[in-house]
């Protein structure tokens, strides 16, 4: 059984846009994964088909309905998780979407406005996923970027299978080293001589320490929790 992914959107016009591009597109092409979309609008109520209204205790913005939610949960519902987008989210993890590639797919809510009416959500046990600290229009761009953080780890869709074991957070502590290619001098910048040696241990050296290196400049939350990872010495 191929992935497949439902998006809930009130903008289902979003959808595959760059996921049919690149490698995403033609894994979706092959059967690799399916893609599909609810329309939230479809079951707004009234003759303007509302899905949002107005927030208990005042404040600005409108809420997205938990009725009109929870039929569009429901239109869409299986054994799939179902993943809400919202900056409140536990931030996602590369382990997360590992463990996502190796389902059956995911249903993804996107929200819009001030966010969900948040009895949807627990009643429908959805895990809410946020992509960072900061804000979007709404959920859209980021169930784009999640799905095709899936989608490449997915059999079959990239080419080398070690790419994606030596990229940054293949192991959830360390970024990537630095890459390089021809020509070995440009602008006077010389190519790294481990990198030439063709020396295998040598070369894993080198990556290794260039990993830690940046990963403790760039980012002293992952190395903190790398150095808590390591096994204590005797």
């Amino acid at each position: 059984m191929s992935f497949r992914a439902t998006i809930i959107t009130l903008f289902p016009e979003m959808f595959p846009g760059p996921l049919g591009q690149s490698l995403a597109g033609r894994a979706l092409e092959a059967g690799i994964w399916a893609l599909d979309c609810v329309n939230l609008r479809d079951f707004g109520l009234g003759r303007h088909r509302a899905v949002d209204d107005t927030p208990f205790g005042g404040g600005a913005g409108m809420v997205l309905r938990p009725d009109v939610l929870d039929a569009a949960i429901g239109r869409a519902r299986d054994e799939r998780p179902l993943l809400a987008l919202t900056p409140r989210g536990a931030p996602l993890t590369q382990a997360r979407i590992r463990r996502l590639a190796e389902g059956p797919g995911a249903v993804l809510l996107c929200g819009r406005f001030e966010g969900f009416d948040q009895r949807a959500l627990d009643a429908n046990a959805a895990e809410e996923i946020s992509l960072g600290d900061f804000v979007l229009s709404g959920g859209e761009i980021a169930a784009l970027a999640l799905l095709d953080a899936t989608i490449r780890l997915l059999p079959g869709v990239m080419g080398a299978a070690e790419s994606a074991e030596e990229e940054s957070f293949s192991d959830d502590t360390l970024l990537e080293y630095p890459h390089y290619t021809r020509p070995a001098v440009w602008q006077g910048r010389a190519v790294p001589e481990a990198l030439l040696s063709g020396h295998h241990a040598a070369i894993a050296a080198w990556r290794r320490a260039e990993a830690e290196a940046v990963t403790r400049r760039r980012r002293p939350d992952l190395w903190a929790r790398h150095i808590a990872s390591q096994p204590a010495l005797p």
